[in-house]
């Protein structure tokens, strides 16, 4: 089973933008060594804590210093911006990196509300537009779009894949209707997994680009060599997390031995509830949870999201769950 990575540049206290984005071209590197399939970035605003704003720019980045690993978006946030311009940005991606780049778009602002309106004021209209643009864009991607008057060079003929993302059933149904491949982010948004799984799978209509449903759930993991180290270094997640609660993005802070002096129960129940796609543990406590996630879900490939506070765990906790997926396909 193909397994890959979700990458959001994490800033850590201490850190600068520039330190979490060597981090980010430092762990595509060696998760390209050890087998895993992609390497995605998320397009975040305004958030102290994360630095893959400019998600394309860090897809380029990243995909000079690697050679056989899949770069792409997990997601951009289509309303943000003109297809064709994500045309463009993209097509010229594939132009550099040829077969090596994927596009997943998603609907929401990736940002608070006062943000989003200063990307884009008319960003609702434009979410209501979402699948009219996909659409769009997979016209700027195809060799046909020769004849129009309006083209996206570089862009036109590399036939770059779309992913849809979500969080939702709504998001199933157009992902089903277009017959795309389908992210869902269970690794913050549990609630409708299940559901959103089944509508999709139902309603998939074959298309050029997939002629099955194809299914890439995400879920965090943090791996260490114990399982009580482990729960100690997830520590600085679930404050991540709690930053999402309270609507404080500082940067990710180092782990603490309690989290009952860090939280309270309403904080610790609403962060719960956001992670119950959460893999805690050693190698063999992990390689447990992972195989019933997949039974349940029937997932065609699984990406994980890793944070973890000091940069040497980040990665050996990338490469645990590398061996653990071996493992199971050996």
């Amino acid at each position: 089973m193909n397994y890959s990575v979700l990458d959001l540049a994490v800033i850590t206290e201490g850190q600068t933008p520039a330190d979490a984005i060597q981090n980010s071209r430092d762990l595509a590197r060696h998760v390209e060594e050890w087998g895993y399939t992609r390497f995605w970035m998320a397009e975040h605003h305004n958030m102290e804590n994360i630095a893959s704003s400019a998600t394309s720019v860090l897809i380029g980045h990243v995909a000079e210093a690697t050679s056989t690993l899949r770069v792409g978006s997990g997601g951009v946030m289509l309303p943000n911006h003109s297809p064709l311009i994500i045309a463009e940005q993209f097509g010229t991606l594939a132009s550099i990196y040829p077969g090596r780049i994927d596009l997943g778009l998603g609907r929401a602002p990736g940002t608070d509300q006062v943000t989003a309106q200063a990307i884009r004021p008319d960003r609702m209209q434009q979410v209501r537009q979402f699948p009219q643009n996909v659409k769009q864009l997979q016209q700027y991607f195809s060799g046909d779009n020769r004849s129009s008057n309006v083209r996206a060079i570089p862009g036109e003929g590399t036939e770059v894949p779309i992913w849809i993302l979500g969080s939702s059933t709504d998001s199933a149904h157009l992902a089903a209707a277009l017959g795309l491949p389908y992210v869902f982010a269970s690794h913050f948004s549990p609630g409708q997994l299940m559901a959103a799984l089944k509508v999709y799978r139902e309603k998939f209509q074959p298309s050029d680009q997939l002629s099955e449903p194809f299914v890439m759930p995400c879920v965090n993991v943090v791996a260490a060599d114990t399982d009580q180290q482990a729960e100690y270094l997830a520590t600085s997640l679930k404050q991540m997390f709690m930053g999402v609660v309270t609507g404080e993005r500082k940067p990710m802070p180092p782990p603490v031995d309690d989290m009952s002096t860090v939280w309270n129960t309403r904080q610790k129940m609403a962060v719960e509830q956001m992670l119950k796609y959460t893999f805690i543990g050693s190698g063999e406590t992990i390689k447990g949870k992972v195989a019933k996630f997949v039974e349940q879900t029937a997932a065609d490939e699984l990406m994980i999201a890793t944070y973890i506070f000091d940069h040497k765990q980040r990665l050996k906790s990338h490469r645990i769950f590398a061996e653990i997926m071996r493992e199971d396909t050996s």
